[in-house]
């Protein structure tokens, strides 16, 4: 299973990038276990200068933007290899 975090304090962008990845997750057809981190300590900690950023088996991926589903299910792909 793959594990994806959704790093922001939970405002629009985080909100829609949480979509994304659902999107992406569903277009793959593989499970996923996705949770919204609103915990500052916890976000800094993952190097976030700028959210919202997502995480993908504990890497960091994205910080600041909104990548599109397509993008991420390449990221999901490559972290299941």
């Amino acid at each position: 299973m793959v594990s994806i975090k959704v790093l922001g304090p939970g405002c629009a962008n985080c909100r829609k990038l949480e979509e994304v990845a659902r999107e992406a997750v569903a277009s793959l057809g593989v499970q996923a276990e996705i949770t919204k981190v609103t915990d500052m300590n916890e976000i800094i900690a993952h190097d976030v200068l700028k959210t919202p950023g997502l995480v993908i088996n504990e890497k960091l991926v994205s910080s600041g933007r909104i990548p599109t589903p397509a993008t991420v299910a390449e990221w999901v792909r490559a972290a299941m290899s």
